[in-house]
């Protein structure tokens, strides 16, 4: 199998949320809810990774879903909207029926095809990513899936890369995470781990991170890629 020679990463680990699925319903709703306000549903997404991390930081954790709904009740608040925690919830119901990218099922296949073991890595928990993924029609792609909710601490900390690589029996240097955050491909290399960029629509790579090894516009041309190399 092509992934047996020496520049394959053994393990392809996949991030889910933007990388894999569309959150366009989820905006749409989480706008809704925001009063129509589009512009405010970048900052919510932004304010739940934000806080997310403030739990590790903190040495704490609450489910990603719970920090969803907190943080958009403080983006409505701020907003001098009125959203009570029922109807924050209410909002995020999409999260769990994504659909997947347009170009991530073909790409997934080209990697199936030529034998590469994947495996999704995700802040959210492992009820909500494995009702996403089967609603996507994306788990038989997959050898395993990995949440945080096991380890208690939200990428990009160091010790989840870490922690997935020996879950799934490997060094760091054979692990590559598909991404389409900067956040996460940055995490992923200073964890020793290879990366591959996806740059969806919007997505920078931090400039004070090392670039990874592929930067393209969709997983298909990722997957072309990671074949020929």
């Amino acid at each position: 199998m092509k992934n047996n020679q020496s520049n394959h990463p053994k393990v392809l680990f996949f991030d889910v949320n933007e990388t894999l699925l569309d959150l366009k319903d989820l905006k749409q709703s989480v706008s809704k809810a925001l009063n129509g306000k589009d512009e405010l549903v970048p900052l919510w997404f932004s304010k739940m990774l934000h806080y997310s991390l403030v739990h590790t930081v903190a040495g704490t954790y609450s489910d990603f879903g719970d920090i969803g709904a907190a943080t958009l009740m403080m983006v409505a608040a701020s907003n001098d909207l009125d959203l009570s925690e029922e109807e924050a919830k209410k909002a995020l119901k999409p999260m769990r029926s994504l659909a997947a990218h347009p170009d991530v099922k073909e790409g997934l296949s080209l990697l199936k095809e030529k034998g590469f073991k994947m495996v999704s890595l995700t802040n959210g928990t492992n009820d909500a990513v494995k009702e996403q993924l089967q609603n996507a029609n994306l788990t038989h792609f997959f050898h395993a899936s990995l949440s945080i909710q096991d380890i208690k601490k939200y990428k990009p900390h160091t010790d989840v890369y870490h922690w997935a690589a020996k879950k799934i029996g490997l060094e760091p240097k054979d692990c590559m995470l598909i991404a389409a955050h900067g956040w996460d491909i940055a995490g992923a290399l200073w964890a020793d781990w290879r990366a591959a960029f996806i740059a969806r629509e919007g997505k920078q790579l931090y400039p004070l991170a090392p670039k990874p090894e592929i930067n393209e516009s969709d997983l298909v041309k990722v997957a072309s890629v990671i074949i020929r190399s």
